[in-house]
């Protein structure tokens, strides 16, 4: 009976020992794979970008955004962990991080149809301290024309303000050029205290004639040809893709410097302090806006440099609004 007994026994623990060692195994591979799934010692990842890599058409304004897998530190972000290349050339700029994302903001405009390198170090780190694993790099490409052409503008260029449903003035302006009006008839001008004579009119208010398709020829057929000038003008402004500048100031441009380009903005624009646009005889500006144009009372657009204002087109959706003394 002894013998049977430790028998009984002996095969309990024989058949333990590897019981044990598959438990001790689990608790192994177990303890494993909690450490690599550990945030504390897991590393962060870089899980998007904008531009996305290898974009192409990218504003010459755009802000350089990363986004992270998890929270960072914020305090191992700056300009040494997120650069911004051209070839060998650095980029300068602001770099701003927060729990998951990190920003770059070139100080000046982007060049035109330019590829640029961003990349973000192992030197930035999540909350507990763990590093990137690697640096995460990538490209894009900036759009825009080297040279911009301009809008071809046919017999509308004949006029400085040319509409074809209202010219509405709240008086007292002082407007330089000639103004048309077609299809509508002259009653649709108001404000202008009109002068009529044979084939147009004239207003104290107005250093030019004012033309409306109800007067004598041969202004209603010029007045015509004007307006579908004009409006294939407005459709090739419209029409330009690849903007240099996408949404500058939210909408806001007042007090700014602008250079030569496409700019694009799909709500309404203000301007209300004075604006300069800086550039060359040759240079070309032309502003896609798809809302309004609101400029305040006494702003100027002041040209610099040589630009010269038949070369500048606002291509405006909306109504445009010009206030007391503004200059446009």
């Amino acid at each position: 009976m002894n013998n049977s007994k430790f028998l009984t026994s002996f095969r309990k623990i024989s058949i333990s020992f590897p019981l044990m060692a598959l438990f001790m195994a689990l608790i192994v591979t177990g303890c494993k794979k909690d450490k690599e799934d550990n945030p504390l010692t897991k590393a962060p990842t870089v899980v998007s970008s904008d531009p996305a890599n290898k974009a192409t058409n990218i504003a010459r304004n755009k802000v350089i955004t990363v986004t992270f897998s998890e929270k960072m530190d914020v305090s191992t972000g700056s300009t040494s962990t997120f650069t911004l290349m051209h070839g060998t050339s650095a980029v300068t700029g602001k770099v701003e991080f927060s729990e998951t994302t990190a920003t770059f903001t070139p100080s000046n405009s982007l060049a035109v149809a330019t590829t640029y390198t961003a990349t973000i170090t192992d030197g930035v780190k999540n909350a507990a301290g763990v590093a990137l694993a690697k640096d995460y790099t990538f490209t894009f490409t900036t759009g825009g024309a080297s040279v911009l052409a301009a809008v071809n503008l046919g017999a509308s260029v004949n006029y400085v303000i040319l509409a074809k449903t209202a010219i509405n003035n709240n008086p007292t302006s002082a407007i330089t050029g000639d103004l048309g009006l077609s299809p509508a008839a002259t009653s649709y001008i108001t404000g202008m205290s009109l002068t009529n004579a044979t084939g147009y009119a004239t207003s104290s208010q107005v250093t030019g004639k004012v033309y409306a398709a109800d007067m004598a020829a041969p202004t209603p057929i010029n007045l015509t040809t004007a307006v579908t000038n004009m409006i294939t003008a407005y459709n090739d402004a419209a029409g330009r893709p690849s903007p240099d500048f996408f949404e500058l100031g939210a909408g806001n441009i007042g007090g700014k410097t602008l250079s030569s380009g496409l700019y694009k903005w799909t709500n309404t624009v203000t301007v209300p302090t004075s604006v300069t646009l800086f550039g060359g005889a040759n240079d070309v500006w032309i502003f896609q806006i798809a809302g309004e144009l609101n400029l305040s009372s006494g702003v100027k657009i002041i040209l610099s440099g040589g630009a010269q204002a038949k070369n500048i087109f606002w291509q405006v959706a909306g109504g445009a609004t010009i206030g007391t003394s503004a200059h446009i």
